[in-house]
């Protein structure tokens, strides 16, 4: 099948009667044209409603629980109400109070138990997607385009890494080629629910953080798609974040390692995991906003002709900077290294930067603050002996500080370019805390007091003239 589109709609696009609309209008519009396949996310806040839902079950909170059904139920009852006529309503109104129904044995079965399996939680966390699903299709059916609501637990194949699962691409592909393509054949619209999936044997999983835009370009390259379209409520992927510098700009185009290294250190626009199953067969990615049609957004491709320097910088606050120290000659720095990075892997912790010193055997890394306790917990266990016994410093985590990411292909090979970036950091009186930088040029990470970090992204970005198209 030649020309389909994939879009995926995001939290915002679905988080109301009227954004669904929207929604349905580009379907329409695009359908008309090609065919059509979405993706959506579940709506605006709900996921984390879900998930208090179910630490409120675990915690016994019986009263807790209720409220936050009968605000999930509420809501989507509400938005059906607004997005349909009357007589149409019926069907999908049961539908609503089923998938709820469904969420609600689970968390009950939490409640009962005091504990979250991550097996039950993934099974319920894309409760919120289900119901996007049903609301879009209905939407669509009542505008005059055919439409099937089609779980990713049906058509996205994963390991058995509960929370943070990994597509397994050639199961997926025969299963999305079997169950997606004739509906594609028919002139229907697929509408997937995002952020799912199921193991070889049936059991559900999630596919973590960007879930939803991992499961768009999954099925994308799954289905051979000519684009990906995501819709999300921001211009496209900026020069820097524009709430920290109002001179910042959207690039009309970048590559696929400039979005993933810009994912990955703090852009909002998608998850670096999104684009890796696009880049084999190079199929374009569009990041578009749906509450701001007449901005074509950003094109996101495998080359450009001539990129030049440092394109964009953007930033984390939410992190956190652990250093190890050995204090023994006899215990090896690299082999204590090796055995920490293994213990951040077991946490699923990403480490976003990494530092070392060759003579005082010591090294620190950057997580994300939300990973810390776990990665903690880790590190603590696989280390037990060498702390008690003190071979080794009692681990040090610093969460005053921010992470800043200068990131562009033409960065390669430009000489002086770092050390500008460092000259405009020192300029404002920011002490640089430590510095990475990978082989490829094509990122350098700075590390500095959370007090510093918008003043050093509004100096880099000036210094670099991102602002200037």
């Amino acid at each position: 099948m030649n020309d389909l589109l994939l879009m995926k709609f995001g939290g915002t696009s679905m988080g109301s009667a009227e954004r669904i609309r929207v929604a349905a209008r580009l379907t329409r519009e695009q359908h008309a044209r090609r065919p059509v396949a979405i993706v959506v996310s579940a709506m605006s806040k709900v996921t984390d409603l879900l998930l208090d839902s179910m630490r409120k079950a675990e915690l016994g909170d019986q009263a807790a629980l209720q409220a936050n059904l009968q605000k999930l139920q509420d809501r989507h009852l509400e938005t059906c109400r607004e997005l349909l006529p009357k007589a149409p309503q019926e069907n999908l109104l049961a539908g609503i109070r089923n998938v709820i129904a469904e969420f609600q044995r689970i968390a009950g079965g939490i409640l009962m138990l005091g504990v979250r399996p991550l097996r039950s939680v993934d099974e319920a966390v894309v409760t919120g997607e289900k119901l996007s699903a049903l609301l879009l299709a209905a939407c669509l059916d009542s505008e005059g385009v055919p439409s099937a609501v089609v779980n990713g637990s049906d058509v996205i194949v994963t390991d058995a890494f509960f929370g943070n699962a990994t597509p397994l691409m050639d199961p997926t592909r025969a299963k999305a080629q079997e169950k997606l393509r004739p509906l594609l054949e028919d002139n229907v619209v697929p509408v997937v629910t995002g952020f799912n999936g199921a193991t070889p044997d049936g059991r559900p999983t999630t596919l973590g953080r960007g879930g939803s835009d991992f499961s768009a370009s999954i099925l994308a390259a799954a289905l051979d798609a000519s684009e990906l379209w995501i819709w999300t409520d921001v211009d496209g992927i900026m020069t820097a974040d524009p709430r920290l510098v109002p001179d910042a700009r959207v690039l009309g185009e970048v590559t696929y390692n400039e979005a993933a290294e810009l994912a990955y250190n703090g852009a909002k626009v998608l998850h670096p995991r999104t684009l890796a199953p696009l880049i084999e067969k190079r199929i374009p990615v569009w990041s578009k906003n749906s509450f701001n049609l007449a901005v074509p957004g950003t094109r996101i491709v495998s080359t450009l002709g001539a990129p030049g320097g440092a394109r964009a910088v953007t930033s984390m606050s939410d992190v956190v900077l652990v250093a190890m120290e050995s204090s023994s000659a006899e215990l090896s720095g690299t082999r204590v290294m090796a055995r920490a990075l293994d213990a951040l892997d077991r946490a699923g912790a990403e480490v976003l930067t990494f530092s070392s010193s060759s003579y005082r055997q010591n090294f620190c890394f950057l997580i994300r603050q939300d990973e810390l306790n776990t990665a903690l917990v880790q590190l603590e266990d696989a280390f037990a002996l060498e702390l008690a016994h003190g071979y080794l410093k009692p681990i040090e985590v610093d969460d005053n500080v921010g992470l800043l990411a200068v990131v562009g292909e033409g960065m390669r090979g430009t000489p002086g370019l770092a050390g500008r970036i460092f000259t405009a950091i020192s300029k404002e009186k920011i002490n640089i805390i430590a510095i990475a930088q990978g082989s490829s040029e094509l990122t350098i990470c700075v590390v500095v007091r959370k007090n510093g970090l918008e003043k050093a992204v509004q100096a880099v970005h000036a210094e670099c003239h991102m602002g200037v198209a």
